[in-house]
């Protein structure tokens, strides 16, 4: 836990809504563009308590913020229909974001903004993605298939009054066995593109095959999403090794009930991140959250092989170059 003081607090939703107004929108290509300046106007309080994640655990949660629940309106049914919704608080997740690195967009989701609403939308319940709610959202890497994947991922809570928990699991707790992480180094099957990406999942291309597991100066790193993995198409010795690290992973995994306000800063190279089922109502109280992606340039968490891969036609944008 990260606490912000209230003078923190204020000072970073003052800034937020200075920009807010000076621009109109969220989406503003020009606000993006002045992030840098406004982050560099934060005190140096500010500035320590957005540093990124720096434990093995690979998480925080940063508290403090106050979003007005009344303010809010109710949560939008499916994001295509948040429009400006809580917009004062994508601007606040853009101001934590820029702080600790490069925001990052996709142009194949959520028609490339860079905050996303994560809320639960009907005819979704079951699918492996944010728009879901009956069923577990299995443990993964954010977007795992993709070799420009966010070194880091925020997820702001403007709402949750019925305390669903986010389950968030360090690579870093796990006990491998040397044969199995051998076995998970290896390159042996693809990481698929998940249903949010529609345009990825028609990409031609072949699917390469990725590690799941990688070895950094700084210790083990990962790349897992077993719902968009293949996994029939490996070898019994790499499956048996892929199915010892989710056990593990299920041993050592943590679950976050976000308060309004607070923001999960998840390191996105050794943590994997899910969510409990949930009933939603769809009657604008359900659990409604904001997403950011962040890159941090010079990282050593990357395979250099990565670099060769097609990433199923999706390209990154980001905030300075929009």
């Amino acid at each position: 836990m990260r606490p912000l003081d209230t003078a923190d607090a204020a000072e970073l939703t003052a800034v937020a809504a200075e920009l807010l107004a000076n621009h109109g929108s969220a989406t503003s290509p020009e606000l993006l563009a002045a992030l840098p300046g406004a982050c560099a106007r934060l005190s140096e309080e500010v500035h320590n308590a957005l540093r990124p994640a720096d434990t093995t655990d690979g998480l925080f949660v940063l508290r403090g913020l106050r979003p007005d629940d009344a303010d809010l309106g109710p949560t939008p049914g499916h994001w295509s229909t948040a429009g400006d919704a809580g917009a004062l608080w994508d601007v606040v997740l853009l101001l934590v974001s820029a702080s600790m690195g490069t925001p990052i967009a996709w142009d194949g989701q959520q028609d490339g903004r860079f905050v996303h609403n994560i809320v639960p939308s009907p005819g979704h319940e079951s699918e492996q993605t944010g728009a879901s709610s009956s069923i577990l959202l299995t443990p993964h890497t954010e977007d795992a298939f993709h070799p420009g994947r966010a070194h880091l991922l925020l997820l702001c809570c403007v709402r949750n009054h019925d305390q669903i928990a986010t389950t968030a699991a360090s690579i870093r707790r796990a006990a491998l066995s040397d044969n199995d992480i051998e076995q998970l180094l290896r390159p042996i099957v693809p990481i698929l593109p998940d249903d949010a990406y529609e345009q990825a999942q028609q990409f031609s291309g072949r699917p390469a095959p990725v590690p799941t597991l990688f070895n950094t100066p700084d210790g083990l790193t990962m790349r897992f999403d077993p719902a968009y993995t293949p996994l029939d198409e490996a070898d019994d010795h790499w499956r048996s090794a892929y199915r010892r690290l989710e056990d593990e992973l299920a041993r050592v995994s943590v679950a976050v009930s976000l308060e309004p306000g607070d923001v999960l800063v998840v390191d996105n190279d050794i943590v994997v991140h899910g969510r409990v089922p949930f009933h939603a109502r769809y009657d604008g109280t359900d659990r409604w959250l904001k997403r950011a992606s962040v890159r941090v340039e010079g990282r050593p968490t990357r395979p250099l092989a990565e670099h060769d891969e097609h990433g199923y036609g999706q390209a990154a944008l980001t905030a300075w170059a929009v």
